[in-house]
């Protein structure tokens, strides 16, 4: 009898065991089953409102309305920048018709235009104020005073040039003579600067003019915005490095802008003012509970990517595949995380150049705009929980690896026509001046872009260069459009057919899928020692199934 006994105990304890495996498998599947499911079907399976959906819909529109209006105010900026270097070349470059000549704004061809165009520049100068329609005068130093005009010359230290006789003795030594005026004294810069401005031609390398400006953006009054105050520092050189009897002149603008110092602005500006930067940091705040969630989902998915990887360790002695791994750690938590960092950022920097601390429009552009694309690229993740927007991430996804190789091989092939274009037509070609505008003309013959164009623009004043740049081309062009465009398309075709015929028999089946796919029956207990883990995950049986041959953690 006592032997009857102990072997009944050792057969209830050897059941208690296997069933409480049992429930914690089934647990461990219910709690995976339900991270990969949709908002909606969460909602459905627990009652859990999907904050984290919620807040992306309004980060989406919240970061879109910032952007928008930023670039808004953007604009003007920009505006008011190009509009004023045109105001500056009309005024000072003597000839300058509005459109610069190639890089360079305006040349001259004799000695007599070099002199008027140099003192052109003076002249107009010292009369700005009587000449510009807009707020420009000059800048004032800390004491109250005009900052002065500098002219440099750079030349030869000494040289003699007879072109006559072949013959030549330059000491390639630069020196560099500067002089400043006040603008006031205009009228004695020919005077009593007389031998500075006597030019060896032969021996001048260059002539640079520099002066600072101020102005008022008042255009900004129109959007209901506080008007910025500009500093111009303008350059204007004489450019004759390459001695070939064409002086290139070049007006260059360097604008800074900061907080006026004293203003006064009647409406409503300085209020839209407090508005938007409240509006700033409400995205701030916004964002960062969007990064929180993120967060909090990647450390729940790591959670049980470790409880699945022990399971699968204790049961079968293996280890998670790389896929499964993949499909726990979500990329597009890690893109919406970087998202929100970037526009944080992007809001700080706003919100500064809202209360006018920084100007860095540029560096804020790159953050929101950033920010922005990947929080609309996100939106994807939820497209793709419906089985018929999901084939271009599947797509996406199978290709890359594919096209990455790919590209890597071709991207050799693309570098070599680069350099061997830049080398050999660069000197007849203005397509081919530079390595950046070679790869630009290259990649828009591979769009078929401007073909005739880029044959045609090389004259035939050399034959083996014009013989040599008809050979690059065309095997350029035939190798490029018809094989490793072709080859590139052909990887994507692939992978978007493989990725049909999966969604029609099915999808291969990892580790996890086949897990989540088993259902064990959990043996019966008494009513009364049921508990509340058991009673949670019984509801699971509400939430509704997709089909046996849908991959219910496709685009994880």
């Amino acid at each position: 009898m006592e032997l009857l006994t102990r072997y009944l105990d050792r057969s209830n304890s050897i059941s208690s065991t296997t069933t409480q495996d049992i429930i914690k498998e089934e647990m461990l599947r219910d709690d995976i089953k339900y991270y990969f499911m949709s908002p909606c079907e969460k909602y459905r399976a627990r009652r859990h409102i999907p904050w984290k959906l919620g807040v992306q819909i309004l980060k989406i529109v919240m970061i879109t309305t910032q952007l928008i209006l930023f670039g808004l105010n953007n604009q003007l900026v920009v505006s008011y920048k190009e509009e004023n270097t045109m105001t500056f070349k009309n005024l000072f470059l003597k000839g300058y018709t509005g459109v610069d000549e190639d890089d360079y704004s305006i040349a001259v061809y004799t000695q007599q235009d070099v002199y008027d165009s140099l003192f052109y520049v003076l002249d107009q100068y010292s009369q700005l104020g009587r000449l510009s329609v807009g707020p420009i005068s000059f800048a004032e130093d800390e004491d109250g005073s005009l900052l002065p005009l500098i002219v440099c010359k750079e030349y030869y230290r000494r040289g003699s040039v007879e072109p006559s006789d072949e013959a030549f003795d330059i000491d390639a030594q630069l020196e560099t003579v500067c002089m400043s005026h006040d603008p006031l004294t205009a009228n004695k810069w020919k005077t009593e600067n007389s031998s500075f401005f006597d030019l060896d031609f032969y021996r001048l390398v260059d002539i640079k003019i520099t002066f600072q400006l101020k102005g008022i953006n008042l255009q900004t009054v129109r959007s209901r915005e506080l008007p910025d105050c500009y500093s111009f520092y303008v350059s204007i050189t004489f450019d004759n490095q390459c001695h070939s009897g064409k002086v290139k002149i070049f007006l260059d603008i360097d604008a800074q802008s900061s907080a006026c110092i004293d203003w006064k602005i009647s409406g409503t500006a300085q209020k839209n003012t407090h508005y938007i930067l409240v509006f700033d940091g409400f995205v701030i705040l916004v964002c960062l509970t969007s990064a929180v969630l993120c967060t909090r989902s990647i450390v729940l998915a790591i959670g049980l990517l470790q409880r699945f990887s022990r399971f699968l360790h204790e049961n079968y002695n293996r280890k998670v595949c790389e896929d499964d791994q993949g499909e726990f750690l979500n990329g597009w938590y890690v893109l919406v995380i970087v998202s929100d960092l970037l526009a944080i950022i992007g809001a700080i920097l706003k919100m500064e150049i809202q209360a006018k601390s920084l100007t860095s429009y540029d560096v804020c552009s790159i953050f929101l705009g950033t920010s922005t694309l990947m929080v609309w690229v996100g939106v994807i993740r939820y497209l793709g929980y419906f089985q018929k927007y999901n084939v271009l991430i599947l797509t996406m996804k199978a290709a890359f690896p594919k096209v990455l190789r790919f590209c890597c091989c071709a991207g050799m092939i693309y570098l070599g026509y680069t350099f061997c274009g830049w080398i050999v037509l660069g000197p007849y070609h203005e397509k081919f001046e530079g390595l950046s505008r070679v790869s630009e003309c290259l990649f828009s013959l591979v769009n078929g872009d401007d073909m005739f164009t880029t044959f045609a623009q090389l004259k035939d004043k050399n034959t083996l260069v014009w013989l040599f740049s008809r050979v690059y081309l065309y095997s350029f062009i035939s190798l490029f459009i018809y094989m490793v465009l072709s080859l590139f398309i052909a990887l994507i075709t692939d992978a978007y057919e493989t990725i049909k015929n999966y969604q029609k028999e099915g999808f291969p089946l990892t580790d996890l899928h086949k897990f989540l796919r088993e259902q064990r029956d959990v043996p019966v207990v008494e009513e009364d020692s049921q508990t509340d883990d058991q009673v949670r995950y019984s509801m699971f049986c509400c939430c509704e199934r997709r089909p046996e041959n849908d991959n219910v953690i496709l685009i994880s």
